[in-house]
């Protein structure tokens, strides 16, 4: 079933969209780094940030990967995208992103929901927070 909120299967899962989503990911990888002959600590997060990450991330508060094969498939997009740094190659992931200064997208999707639920609760989106959620009647929450 395809739509505005995206490509949902049988199981009211988003599995198709995100596949779809890392795969316009890495063909824009691809062409990066064809494009470029050298890619360093300073080209790769601008090119990153603007071309491939929007992709990713796209839609996010709605079809988020929430199980973990969808995170590993979302994030192994950005593994691959920080190994084109030659010299950084070598490190750990959690090292490359460091240098880069990337932050992981497992990280970037619990802030954004974070950030969501805050302006909700402070009036910054037009949501009706008592239709989402029953306050606590009891002293046990």
């Amino acid at each position: 079933m395809a739509g505005d909120l995206g490509d949902l299967d049988d199981e009211l899962k988003f599995r198709q969209h995100a596949s779809a989503a890392v795969a316009k990911a890495n063909q824009i990888l691809a062409v990066i780094r064809r494009s470029f002959v050298l890619i360093n600590e300073c080209t790769l997060p601008l090119l990153y940030k603007s071309l491939v990450r929007p992709h990713l991330e796209y839609g996010n508060l709605v079809w988020g990967p929430f199980n973990r094969a969808d995170q590993k498939l979302v994030e192994r997009v950005q593994r691959r995208a920080t190994r084109m740094v030659a010299n950084l190659r070598h490190l750990p992931y959690q090292e490359r992103l460091r240098a880069l200064k990337l932050p992981s997208l497992y990280y970037r999707r619990k802030r954004g929901d974070m950030i969501f639920t805050y302006q909700m609760f402070h009036g910054g989106v037009d949501v009706e927070v008592t239709d989402l959620f029953c306050p606590a009647t009891g002293a046990v929450t």
